[in-house]
């Protein structure tokens, strides 16, 4: 590693002005890289030669000008895209942007951002699927960063770049996936300024609805162990996703957002077609059915795998803080000006809770959610939900297509007698004939 380094060096010293900078010409020689760079050493020489870090103490850091981090960007889309190589690719990339723990993180952090915008922009899908991989194997903290740096280049700076960053869909669902994990751990509506941009809410509901399989990507694609690590990005976005639609009509009531009504808001004025289709109140209702879609067949993919019972996707100590959050939002807003809000958030609870537990995707028992929801507002659905099923009577002999009936008389009272006789003012009226040779067409309801 000495003999690069001052082969480096020399090149740098002897190279004219204007000249293709070390860091680039370091970048470069990747393509005929015999071995993967997996040695501290390697990793020393792309600290020093790509980001910039001076070796020795009290050197200042060189900076590269714009041109000169366009040509290392595009140097390391085009390496990355002609690699033919999986295996080689991922090392690579790791190599190139694992976090360390160390002043070059920022740097590489920052490099990275504006890789995978560009990656994006000219759809380059081998660099989308090693960020892919990335995002799975880094610790969260950094897997926010690179997400908000997305977020901002296509949502934020310019007005209609997220038509951009929507059509990656098709090209690198997996990729997608990783994102959508990303920024729902980024934006977890605990403030105003962490709820979603609208054009990042309606791109994510646009790709969910249109293919729900896609948060399930990755755990359907990744060998999966019992114990997950912590730290990392969950395997399915979905606790995410139910965070954003259980707190969404709370966090939009705190904005002084219109009030909500059963999910939508209340009519004002007749919006136009396009002004309906980005009300997020609207949004967050296609979001939250899609994610109940998605929980009711989880069930054959945890069985599939032989983990049902075994890893829960959704963690209870998750539903902890939200559930907390939850109360301290109905706390803080007034009950008499946000009962609709209060009532539509526990009921996208509740629903969420059922079906997550029935399906197997939640695992813990009503005794769990009887003492986590005890300090929450009164719900009717959320209090059968914790209340559990009603055992049935067993019913011995009862004629095919007969169904129970679900409700009994209250404790204390009787059957309602039959009516003793017909109203004697009443005409009565002809019966029908019998005709025993035509069947009756019933139809169970379904």
């Amino acid at each position: 590693m000495s003999d690069i380094r001052h082969s480096l060096l020399r090149d740098a010293l002897s190279a004219p002005r204007g000249a293709v900078p070390p860091d680039i010409y370091f970048s470069s020689q990747l393509q005929s890289a015999p071995l993967p760079l997996v040695d501290k050493g390697p990793v020393e020489l792309l600290e020093e030669f790509v980001y910039q870090v001076p070796k020795e103490r009290g050197a200042q850091p060189k900076r590269l000008n714009s041109l000169q981090e366009l040509q290392l960007l595009e140097i390391m889309c085009n390496y990355f895209q002609d690699q033919s190589k999986d295996s080689v690719r991922q090392i690579i990339f790791s190599s190139l942007f694992s976090p360390q723990g160390n002043k070059a993180d920022d740097s590489r952090m920052s490099l990275l951002g504006k890789l995978v915008s560009m990656a994006v922009a000219v759809c380059r899908i081998p660099v989308l699927e090693c960020a892919a991989s990335w995002l799975q194997r880094t610790p969260v903290v950094y897997c926010v960063r690179l997400a908000r740096a997305l977020v901002d280049d296509y949502c934020c700076l310019v007005p209609g770049s997220v038509q951009t960053l929507r059509q990656i869909f098709s090209a690198s669902p997996r990729f997608c996936c990783q994102f959508i994990t990303s920024v729902t751990a980024l934006y977890d509506l605990s403030s105003d300024d962490l709820i979603p941009p609208l054009d990042l809410l309606e791109m994510i509901v646009s790709w969910i609805f249109e293919d729900s399989r896609l948060i399930l990507i990755t755990f359907l694609n990744t060998p999966i162990a019992a114990n997950l690590p912590i730290g990392f990005l969950e395997l399915t976005p979905l606790t995410g996703l139910i965070r954003w639609c259980v707190k969404a009509p709370l966090a939009y009531k705190r904005k002084k957002k219109p009030s909500l009504s059963n999910g939508h808001v209340a009519a004002k004025a007749a919006p136009d077609s396009a002004g309906l289709d980005r009300d997020p109140h609207l949004l967050y209702s296609k979001l939250h059915l899609s994610v109940l879609q998605v929980l009711m067949v989880l069930q054959v993919h945890l069985t599939e795998k032989n983990l049902y019972g075994r890893l829960g996707l959704i963690l209870f100590d998750h539903m902890v803080p939200l559930v907390e959050e939850i109360n301290r939002l109905a706390d803080e807003l007034n009950p008499l000006n946000a009962s609709q809000e209060i009532e539509l958030s526990l009921d996208r609870l509740a629903q969420a809770l059922q079906v997550a537990m029935a399906s197997g995707a939640l695992l813990c028992t009503r005794d769990d959610l009887r003492t986590l929801c005890s300090r929450l507002p009164h719900n009717n659905l959320l209090q059968l939900v914790i209340s559990g099923p009603v055992p049935q009577s067993p019913h011995a002999a009862l004629p095919p297509g007969f169904y129970p009936h679900i409700h009994t008389p209250p404790l204390g009272y009787g059957a309602v007698p039959a009516h003793p006789a017909a109203h004697p003012a009443l005409p009565t009226h002809p019966g029908h004939t019998f005709l025993s040779g035509m069947g009756f067409p019933f139809r169970p309801i379904r």
